[in-house]
């Protein structure tokens, strides 16, 4: 197997050769968005000097070349998921409107006032708010799969929490406490069950070798930007016969086939869900982000960050001891890059404040999951999270920054 050399992969990303505060810029936020690689930047301005025109559209050469880029990109990404075809894969905004797009397009079709939906206390907002909407609009039933003390979700009680379920919605890996769920085991007891599976894959994909089918998943949402390509587009994956069976989220151009005064026939998949002019470059970049991943293999990327993570623990552990609380598993084999901690009494915000002038950059908040902030029993975390361009020496600046928290603050 391939091994990650991240001083090679560190000069790929133009923006990490810089200072910040007279300091080396250490990038520790990817969980909340990743950097770009110089490919993935050259990708989407060339398109724009070359290249630009609508798709589907245009029957001149400049519009083909731009259509036959975009088309091309949704193959690349059916690829890199395991997609038995580009016509499951449908490129949105980002996740969040993937993850609505399935809450408003098959939720409001398929559920009914008393139905049940399943979803767990580690979601993100991106997986929680739309079924609370849909909760107050329909009369859902919302349930919860409990967080453990052991940073795992509990599974004790899930045949009792599936029953009478019509759909689950589970996070393929945690944004705050790095937990990687056995989602397998989920969908196929949810599948026992009669029910649909939503997979929040956002902070999965980028990290982790992804086989849709492997999952057991019926939806998988993920974005762009955290898997090294740019904002502004995200991806849904679903099951040709649910998506076939599913109205459309919007309606505009390109999503149909004809309209008349008095109704319309929507398109063929996946455009059907493509209202308007889509984020064509964006496509572009993110079709040259997938290159880059698989250049890399994402094999040697989870083996890379596993090693970083253990040595982040490690090392945190033994420079801090007990000053520090990191939150979620303790096997870095068990979780991803993530590491969400809380550091004597200074407030996430005051650490954030204090690593940024020492080049450091981590999050600090509660990351868009305020019920698991609740759940672990604080306001907020400061959050570090690794990725394929961080190494040894970024976490040593992080144990150093933290160093230098506890002397201001004393």
């Amino acid at each position: 197997m391939a091994v990650l050399d991240v001083a090679v992969v560190k000069k790929d990303f133009p923006i990490l050769d810089q200072q910040v505060h007279g300091r080396r810029l250490v990038f520790l936020d990817s969980a909340a968005s990743a950097q770009k690689p110089q490919v993935v930047l050259d990708a989407m301005r060339h398109y724009y000097e070359t290249t630009h025109a609508n798709v589907h559209r245009g029957v001149y050469g400049l519009a083909e070349e731009a259509t036959a880029l975009y088309e091309g990109a949704r193959e690349k990404v059916g690829r890199f998921i395991g997609a038995r075809s580009s016509r499951e894969v449908l490129f949105s905004k980002n996740a969040t409107e993937s993850i609505n797009l399935v809450a408003h397009a098959w939720g409001r079709a398929n559920l009914r006032a008393g139905d049940a939906v399943l979803l767990s206390e580690i979601e993100h907002h991106a997986n929680l708010v739309p079924w609370l909407i849909l909760k107050d609009a329909l009369g859902l039933e919302l349930r919860y799969l409990p967080l453990g003390d052991d940073g795992q979700l509990d599974l004790t009680h899930l045949d009792e929490l599936l029953a009478g379920v019509k759909l689950v919605g589970v996070t393929a890996l945690s944004n705050v406490l790095g937990t990687i769920p056995p989602v397998r085991r989920i969908a196929d007891a949810a599948h026992a069950a009669g029910a649909v599976v939503v997979v929040d894959g956002s902070q999965y994909v980028p990290h982790v070798a992804t086989d849709v089918e492997a999952l057991g998943a019926d939806f998988l949402a993920f974005t762009g930007h955290k898997m090294v390509g740019p904002t502004g587009i995200g991806v849904l994956w679903g099951r040709e016969e649910l998506l076939d069976a599913m109205p459309p989220f919007l309606g505009g151009g390109d999503m149909i086939r004809d309209v008349r005064l008095d109704g319309f026939v929507v398109n063929d998949l996946p455009w059907k869900f493509e209202a308007g002019t889509p984020p064509i470059a964006e496509a572009v970049g993110l079709g040259a982000a997938v290159d880059y991943l698989e250049g890399l293999g994402l094999e040697a990327v989870r083996e890379h960050e596993i090693a970083l993570t253990g040595y982040a623990l490690r090392t945190l552990d033994a420079r801090l001891g007990d000053d520090i609380t990191i939150y979620g598993p303790s096997d870095p084999a068990s979780r991803g890059g993530v590491l969400s901690f809380s550091y004597k009494d200074i407030h996430p915000h005051d650490i954030s404040q204090v690593l940024d002038s020492q080049g450091v950059c981590v999050r600090a908040g509660h990351h868009c999951a305020k019920p698991l902030m609740r759940r672990l029993g604080v306001g907020a975390t400061a959050r570090a999270s690794f990725y394929l361009y961080n190494d040894e020496t970024d976490v040593d600046a992080l144990a150093d920054a933290l160093s230098a928290a506890s002397d201001l603050f004393g």
